[in-house]
């Protein structure tokens, strides 16, 4: 898909570092999503891995049985980030205002971005961009539910259905084509007590994760 500037628009087109000024210690999917998250980087992320948490927050979700010679974080918020204890260095910088990443080429085995993926409003530069840092064969895994702040998502985003995210992120890797065809990773959430349902309540957040690697 190729994105028209009406599909990169925000709703609240304000400065984002205004927007993510206050830290939010809080995690944006439930614990069934968090879970099914974790179990994915333990099965694609392996010991010894050198990992960039793109658009990371006070917690990236790795597995605790797993040591990683170096996580590098990158968000919005320092508070945010220095509270997070699994990485070993971190940047704040606005992806929608500079698009290049202070990072050396083929410098990481793998590149992840856990529900942040609906607020690039140049994915295509940003996506160039992780394919510069993966070494050959690294591994970019970008997971999304259907929550978001909706006023900071981008407007193909926040209009299209969950299928339509998916192929959107397909997309993205597409922009580049030196990534392999990418593989999508979907669960819909477990079942929950029928009390709930009386309440019309959901049974939790849906989990996708669309994956590549980077092939030369």
């Amino acid at each position: 898909m190729i994105l028209t500037p009406p599909d990169r628009k925000k709703m609240d087109e304000t400065n984002d570092r205004a927007f993510y000024e206050d830290a939010r210690l809080v995690t944006h999917v439930d614990a069934g999503f968090i879970a099914q998250l974790t179990d994915l980087y333990r099965d694609r992320l392996k010991p010894g891995m050198r990992v960039f948490d793109m658009m990371s927050s006070w917690v990236s979700h790795l597995p605790d049985d797993i040591e990683f010679e170096h996580v590098e974080g990158h968000g919005m918020n320092e508070a945010e980030l220095a509270k997070n204890s699994r990485l070993n260095h971190h940047f704040t910088q606005n992806l929608n205002e500079n698009l290049k990443l202070p990072l050396p080429d083929q410098s990481f085995d793998a590149v992840i971005c856990t529900v942040s993926v609906q607020y690039l409003q140049y994915p295509e530069a940003i996506f160039a961009e992780i394919y510069r840092v993966l070494k050959t064969d690294g591994i970019c895994i970008m997971s999304f539910s259907n929550r978001m702040f909706y006023q900071k998502a981008i407007a193909a985003w926040r209009d299209g259905s969950e299928r339509d995210r998916v192929n959107l992120v397909k997309s993205y890797f597409g922009s580049m084509t030196r990534f392999t065809t990418p593989e999508v990773v979907e669960k819909q959430a477990g079942e929950i007590s029928p009390i709930f349902k009386m309440f019309g309540m959901g049974s939790g957040d849906p989990f996708y994760a669309v994956i590549a690697r980077r092939m030369l």
